[in-house]
């Protein structure tokens, strides 16, 4: 039997990600009023969420073992899809376990990575309702070569892939790019019969042909919409001058790695050099051409579902890790790259108002679809029903009340409350800590402020006030300070350039 770990109620108030929202979120709210705009509703939503999420003064159920009557309180959640880490999880593993039960079961896998130009981050930022033109390029060009390598047209196989929009960076900069899961081979129907053929992995010609033809396609779409215009020389983004709320200077500063707030207001965000630069060429199964950069280099095998189910959980992850967040002796927000650059930073720095800037330019628009079928597994295909362990498509069964339970058609759920506690932290909520019976119910769900207030102040689980943290980083070093031993190095007005390899 498989150990599983208690339950214990998250503490956000105790955490540094919610200390420094809580205690500079209004001060940097004001900076946005002191220049006559304001955050727009659902950036302001984001923030006020955030801060409620896991506290119990804000609503809670009620979970008692009927056997011992031992009672435990659950906070609700946000559930927003910003930067908030808890929800974020929850919702990681949700979208890993569907993938694997429901979509990709049984297929060989190869993640690609498409990273667009520093401008052009901006651009589909600022108007996401080309995303889906912008994204439907990409598959079939992907796709194309897929179908042809395996030796078929487009009109006699297919392919399929899931596509997540990842919209952060590892130095909690806006940075689009995405992360597509494409099956390796193609789908071919015959006779109303389907088969799965297998194709090799994608040479380095073939990965530069499809990064040429998704980059001049993109452009050309981008100029027949108006958002860029390219004369003899040079190539210009269409931007409003005039923006009614402050998102886009927002936006435009985190995209270019700049300071958004303070008095030092457009400059280059400081960084930490720990690591030997690197140079960083086109090579194996990486292809990079003006600023668009195509990555083919990680495959999961039909029979590697723990290799498939990490991957998954990697590109859905949450945009935060309060791991590598930490502050400086100075008071500054240390963030730490989850993997280095090409020149060895390895590290991040902001002031606590700009680092609440840039959470707030990483919140996507609402009715933003963040994760993306197409091909066999999009919902209107015709096939979606066949390849799919789920069964769920165009064309799947009904369900009839003669069919047995054995013969009904699989149809997914999401998972419960309890369900992603134990994928995610192994936790069986379900299971009473202090009788380890599994009798365990939720008897009241609790919303009106009085009767919060009475519960808490009876049970004495009123939470404690917020106490400083721990989490301090290593002290400053001055500016262009060398330590020969270690080789470390400083520099504040680092060169985020377009020609480099970031995610």
């Amino acid at each position: 039997m498989q150990h599983t770990h208690t339950y214990k109620r998250h503490r956000p108030e105790q955490t540094l990600l919610y200390q420094l929202v809580e205690r500079h979120y209004p001060e940097f709210l004001k900076q946005v009023g002191h220049q006559g705009k304001s955050l727009p509703h659902h950036v302001e939503k984001e923030f006020e969420e955030f801060l409620r999420c896991g506290r119990l003064e804000h609503g809670f159920l009620r979970v008692v073992c009927d056997d011992c009557k031992h009672e435990k309180l659950v906070a609700f959640s946000c559930k927003k899809r910003g930067f908030c880490p808890s929800c974020g999880g929850r919702r990681m593993a949700e979208s890993a376990k569907l993938l694997i039960d429901d979509v990709l079961q049984g297929y060989p896998v190869r993640q690609w990575v498409l990273s667009l130009p520093i401008p052009l981050r901006l651009l589909l930022a600022l108007y996401p309702k080309h995303l889906s033109k912008v994204m439907q390029i990409i598959h079939r060009a992907i796709a194309t070569n897929i179908i042809h390598r395996a030796g078929y047209l487009k009109k006699q196989a297919k392919t399929g892939a899931v596509t997540y929009i990842q919209r952060f960076g590892s130095s909690l900069n806006l940075n689009i790019h995405f992360h597509m899961l494409f099956l390796e081979g193609v789908i071919i129907q015959k006779r109303e019969r389907t088969s799965f053929k297998r194709v090799k992995a994608p040479s380095h010609r073939d990965i530069e042909c499809i990064v040429h033809t998704i980059s001049h396609r993109i452009a050309t779409y981008l100029e027949k919409a108006g958002l860029i215009q390219r004369d003899m020389d040079n190539t210009f983004l269409d931007l409003p001058m005039d923006d009614e709320d402050s998102l886009l200077p927002l936006q435009a500063a985190s995209v270019s790695y700049r300071i958004a707030v303070g008095k030092d207001a457009g400059k280059k965000v400081f960084s930490l050099q720990t690591l030997p630069a690197k140079d960083f060429d086109n090579y194996g199964q990486l292809a990079k051409i003006a600023g668009f950069s195509l990555h083919a280099g990680v495959f999961a095998y039909a029979d590697q579902p723990d290799k498939l189910e990490r991957l998954c959980r990697y590109i859905a992850r949450p945009a935060v890790s309060e791991k590598r967040l930490s502050l400086t002796t100075t008071g500054n927000v240390r963030y730490e790259l989850k993997t280095p650059y090409t020149d060895g930073t390895t590290h991040v720095f902001f002031s606590p108002i700009d680092f609440v800037s840039k959470l707030a330019a990483l919140v996507p628009p609402p009715r933003l679809n963040l994760t993306r079928f197409y091909g066999v597994f999009a919902p209107n295909a015709n096939v979606r029903a066949e390849v799919t362990s789920s069964r769920r498509g165009k064309n799947s069964p009904r369900l009839a009340e003669h069919l047995k339970d054995s013969d009904r058609p699989y149809h997914a759920r999401s998972m419960t409350w309890a369900q992603r506690l134990k994928r995610v932290f192994n936790i069986d909520i379900t299971v009473c800590e202090a009788c380890a019976k599994t009798n365990v119910k939720i008897i009241a769900c609790i919303t009106e402020v009085a009767v919060i207030e009475k519960i808490l102040k009876h049970l004495d689980k009123q939470d404690p006030p917020i106490i400083a943290n721990t989490c301090r980083a290593p002290p400053l070093i001055e500016s262009k300070q060398l330590i020969p031993v270690n080789d470390y190095e400083i520099q504040r007005d680092f060169d985020f350039g377009a020609q480099k390899h970031y995610h």
